[in-house]
């Protein structure tokens, strides 16, 4: 098929190497323009920008979709389809009705939970047992479209990024599997009901509330991990915690209850296993500790 490719982060890039090798001709990656990124805060492309390059593709980075001149270079590419994974700019319905088979999405989770722009984080953040991915048709509604395919995958103990990598390779295989033999999957409009949105996470949520319970306290730093990664504060330096394990201990909300870095919370106890100081790479709790102490007895914040 001639495809317009259309995506942005890393969770994009395997679908767009699935189409190469699945041996359809890509005639543009679409993606979001280069952001200054870094403590020099010098331009970084998106990972889809890179891997096209990498690839031969032309690649086109508008800031919007919405000027009639942006949607008839878009027509004029003369797609069968655009394939979209997690691309991060609204398609407005010129976009969505050029291609001749319409805009299909690849999204990381089983829809109609978590529609929107945060679905593995809020996925493990809220406990669910599962997730997955769904492959859509795309309307003007927020992941509202019909879906023709869809595959579970268990969370277990896996943080953002591991579970992101899983469904991004997933992904791209189902994405060229319903390619492969598009009319025969036929599409199946969402229920009303079980509907939930993963709003994109603010800089707000990764700071660490003690008064919560460890149990939720654990899924938040699972669900932030790597990045932006949950922090609190200790000695005036903000930490990130990476990986924590939930304790039976009792302590007030932040109190360090013991020598290996136990902290209280609103009910039980989290005990770090794999922390990141500003500037520094991550750690186990016991290498922080031996550079950077922290007594019992200190209420972080």
């Amino acid at each position: 098929m001639r495809i317009i490719f259309m995506g942005s982060p890393d969770f994009a890039v395997p679908t767009l190497d699935a189409l190469v090798d699945a041996g359809h001709d890509v005639v543009a990656a679409y993606t979001q323009p280069p952001r200054p990124a870094g403590r020099g805060k010098a331009e970084r492309p998106t990972a889809v920008q890179e891997r096209a390059g990498e690839l031969g593709i032309e690649v086109r980075s508008p800031k919007s979709l919405k000027g009639e001149a942006e949607q008839h270079a878009f027509a004029e590419l003369e797609a069968d389809v655009a394939v979209v994974a997690a691309y991060g700019l609204i398609l407005p319905q010129p976009i969505l009705d050029a291609p001749m088979l319409g805009c299909l999405n690849v999204h990381g989770s089983l829809l109609p939970r978590w529609r929107g722009a945060a679905p593995v984080q809020r996925a493990i953040m809220a406990g669910d047992d599962c997730t997955g991915v769904t492959i859509m048709q795309m309307e003007a509604g927020l992941d509202t479209g019909p879906m023709l395919l869809k595959r579970a995958v268990e969370i277990e103990d896996k943080n953002a990024a591991q579970l992101t990598e899983e469904l991004a390779k997933l992904g791209a295989a189902m994405m060229v599997e319903v390619l492969a033999d598009l009319p025969s999957y036929e599409p199946i409009e969402q229920p009303g009901e079980g509907v939930t949105y993963a709003a994109k996470i603010s800089k707000e949520e990764a700071r660490i509330d003690w008064s919560r319970p460890a149990a939720q306290l654990a899924r938040q730093v699972q669900g932030l991990a790597p990045f932006p990664g949950a922090w609190f504060e200790a000695n005036g330096e903000r930490i990130k915690l990476l990986a924590a394990d939930v304790e039976a201990g009792h302590g007030a909300p932040g109190e360090v209850i013991d020598d290996q870095l136990t902290i209280g919370c609103g009910n039980g106890a989290l005990r770090p296993t794999l922390v990141q100081r500003a500037g520094k790479g991550a750690m186990g709790a016991g290498e922080l500790l031996r550079g950077f102490a922290i007594p019992k007895g200190t209420v972080l914040r």
